[in-house]
């Protein structure tokens, strides 16, 4: 049975704490319920979006049409050996507390991946990736419903053409599947923990940690975003705002006779990846409030919501700081928030 709510503020649900209203919500516990839906009038008749944590996305205005509010649930072993368990994660769970879920158990690979807002059924549409670690390495497969049939179909890894904060779901199935659980492969013994970035590196030391584990990486890795990034629940914000563009290697050469200090990172032999804070710092961004919103002191890719802001005030402090940053480096700046 569903239940369709009308007139629902979003306030609650977008962590930007924009104050818009959604002319229809429903909240979807089960694949069943979610067949159901896609077969009512309500979702034949209106324009909808699919909702998870709203830690990714930036309402512009009052949202004329139905959101479709994930709240699967559940945590199923799928297969496991003295090395390796394979878990089935429903689309709906809280991706951190499913991290902090594996980190108690010892199960390794998710450990870099701590603190990152969302859902775990957004993991895989963007590819969400923190210090050296790609969700895209961890999973087996994603389940996802054709919202057009009601159908449930399994991606593989390789189905779901994974690249840098991409996947088959931002582009050629854009709008067109929900995904109801993800699948992914985690390490119970002999972990290949990831320490390579220098900021945590940094973090054990401080730390007095020698021996790493899942725990203490976990741990560092937390410290680190507590430290750059600020809690959604005392200042609205949406993480990273901005992808870090990727350009050519041939543009960051030249970008370097005139920047001496500008951070690149190859991607391949050809390509440069150069994180887009810098480059918004550089452009004296970095700190500065417009009213209601402003660019937050520690960590420049953030863009912040001081209290009363609304989506539009967020939208055009965006699109000044992509102005500047292509007048001054000749790169544009791609929102990785979803602008409704």
């Amino acid at each position: 049975m569903i239940k369709v709510e009308e007139n629902v503020s979003l306030k609650p649900y977008n962590t930007f704490g924009i104050g818009v209203n959604a002319k229809y919500l429903c909240r979807v516990t089960s694949v069943d319920q979610l067949v159901d839906l896609l077969q009512s009038p309500v979702f034949k008749q209106e324009q909808h979006y699919i909702l998870g944590s709203g830690s990714n996305v930036l309402f512009t205005g009052d949202f004329d049409g139905l959101i479709i509010k994930d709240e699967l649930k559940g945590i199923e072993t799928v297969q496991e050996n003295d090395s390796q368990i394979t878990v089935k994660v429903s689309a709906g769970e809280n991706w951190h507390e499913f991290v902090m879920h594996s980190v108690l158990n010892d199960w390794g690979g998710v450990e870099n991946l701590s603190l990152i807002p969302g859902t775990v059924g957004a993991a895989p549409m963007q590819n969400i990736g923190a210090y050296g670690i790609e969700i895209k390495n961890l999973i087996e497969n994603v389940d996802a419903v054709e919202l057009s049939t009601g159908i449930l179909k399994t991606f593989s890894n390789e189905q779901c053409a994974f690249g840098y904060r991409e996947s088959v779901f931002k582009k050629e199935l854009a709008k067109k599947y929900f995904i109801s659980s993800v699948t992914l492969s985690l390490s119970k013994k002999n972990h290949q923990l990831n320490t390579t970035y220098g900021a945590i590196q940094e973090t054990l030391k401080e730390m007095k940690v020698t021996l790493p584990t899942i725990q203490t990486v976990s741990n560092a890795v937390i410290n680190i975003r507590k430290s750059k990034l600020p809690d959604p629940i005392v200042i609205g914000n949406a993480g990273s705002f901005f992808k870090n563009p990727t350009i050519a290697l041939e543009q960051y050469k030249e970008l370097q006779k005139s920047n001496a200090t500008i951070p690149g990172y190859p991607t391949d032999n050809q390509s440069i990846k150069v994180p887009a804070g810098w480059l918004i710092e550089q452009c004296g961004w970095k700190g500065k409030r417009i009213n209601n919103v402003g660019v937050h002191p520690q960590q420049a890719l953030v863009l912040v919501n001081y209290g009363n802001g609304n989506g539009d005030e967020i939208l055009s402090l965006s699109k000044k700081i992509q102005a500047d940053v292509l007048e001054k480096f000749h790169i544009v700046l791609t929102p990785e928030v979803n602008i409704l």
